[in-house]
């Protein structure tokens, strides 16, 4: 079990999910108003991934 995987084993549960989703969107929020929302997709697509990656749902 690597590194990676007790991290998710810690952060399984909703609260974590929820946790994770505000602190995913926060960021998004502040990259789309620093770039002026000229690469929203690529914005919203990291944020997706992001999310694939740290979320349990």
């Amino acid at each position: 079990m690597g590194i990676g995987d007790k991290a998710k084993d810690l952060m399984g549960g909703d609260k974590a999910e929820q946790a994770t989703d505000t602190g995913l969107d926060k960021a998004a929020d502040a990259a789309g108003e620093k770039t002026g929302s000229k690469h929203a997709d690529k914005v919203d697509q990291a944020r997706e991934t992001g999310d694939e990656k740290l979320g349990n749902e």
